[in-house]
């Protein structure tokens, strides 16, 4: 495949970021998009998009395209990721994967019957501080890992104040999303987990709400990992964030030292961004590509899950970050709402109980 043409199925925020991304990829181009909103079909065209159209399956039916990019809620991410499969496209697909497990099983089964390829953008594997602990680890420079800790807490729908734009209805639809801070946030944590320490085992999970919204905006899941590793995972959607400063950390307390994520972050993220920027301005005057991406932080993520992705499927190969990996996220999530909502049970049955003396 000599070029490979893209699809981009939903021209939103995160829409924006993947087509801005592909624009720095060898070898890939968006040739249309597909947004219900006209403003963002028209920012799309705007970015140098040739087509827009306001039905995906238009786009799917009239383009000669090789990937699809579904950047549309969760809700709609397994009827998109079918369509652009059974239209002979690989998908790639924004998490979470799937809302349900069965999602799922139907998306990678019509990959299968189609023989095309998925991926998932898991971004937090490849932040930069992420990728330093994971070279750092692989190296054996604190040896074994018994415990390890990740979080990851925003905002969530909600803008930071002063709010721009209200919240879209979908966003506080349970129904729509599939859950609540545990699915949006800890598919990524429980993936960063499984990239260093392999297969995962849900050992316990509680969720809760302190803002009365219709799902949990808190979670905290206890797991094993097959390289013996326990782990705990916390999201949360309370507290407010401006990017580039977020909320989270990865920490890793092995044998011999401890590696910490926020070790290996910016000191100051203006002053970060305009060292990173004169880098590149000096490397085009040499010749040489520049680092895509790294004045914007955590946008490098995106660019480079994408591009390894476009990358895999561009030479026949199997994504890095796949279908099957997505799912296993999903999965995760539904076990641990499972075994939180038996938790719970299981308290308020002993809130029950009377005691009394004999």
């Amino acid at each position: 495949m000599s070029e490979v043409r893209v699809g981009l199925l939903g021209a939103g925020n995160i829409g924006t970021v993947h087509l801005q991304s592909t624009r720095g990829i060898d070898g890939a181009r968006v040739v249309a998009a597909a947004d219900v909103v006209a403003a963002n079909r028209t920012r799309a065209e705007n970015q140098g998009v040739p087509r827009t159209y306001e039905d995906y399956t238009d786009l799917l039916a009239e383009e000669d395209v090789d990937a699809a990019i579904v950047a549309l809620p969760p809700f709609l991410h397994a009827e998109a990721a079918v369509a652009a499969a059974e239209a002979g496209c690989h998908v790639f697909v924004e998490k979470p994967f799937a809302r349900t497990v069965e999602e799922g099983r139907r998306m990678l089964d019509a990959a299968e019957e189609n023989d095309v390829s998925v991926g998932v953008d898991h971004t937090i594997r490849y932040q930069p501080e992420v990728r330093k602990l994971k070279q750092l680890y692989d190296e054996g420079r604190i040896g074994d890992v018994p415990l390890a800790s990740i979080a990851r807490i925003n905002n969530g729908p909600f803008s930071a104040p002063p709010a721009r734009e209200p919240v879209s209805g979908w966003m506080l639809d349970p129904d729509a999303t599939g859950g609540g801070a545990l699915m949006d946030l800890g598919v990524h944590l429980f993936d960063v987990l499984e990239h260093f320490f392999g297969e995962l085992t849900v050992e316990y999970a509680h969720v809760d709400s302190s803002m009365d919204l219709p799902y949990e905006d808190s979670a905290l899941v206890v797991v094993s990992t097959e390289a013996g590793t326990q782990a705990t995972v916390s999201a949360g959607f309370f507290q407010w964030e401006t990017p580039p400063e977020i909320t989270g950390y990865f920490r890793l307390e092995g044998v011999a030292d401890t590696l910490r994520s926020e070790d290996y972050l910016p000191k100051q993220f203006t002053a970060y961004a305009a060292k990173s920027a004169l880098e590149n301005v000096s490397k085009r005057a040499r010749g040489q590509e520049p680092a895509y991406f790294k004045p914007t932080y955590y946008y490098q993520a995106h660019y480079h899950a994408l591009k390894d992705f476009l990358d895999a499927v561009g030479a026949g190969e199997e994504p890095p970050v796949n279908g099957a990996a997505g799912l296993r996220m999903v999965e995760h999530v539904q076990t641990a709402y499972e075994m939180a909502e038996g938790t719970a049970a299981a308290r308020d049955a002993g809130a029950d109980v009377e005691v009394t003396d004999d």
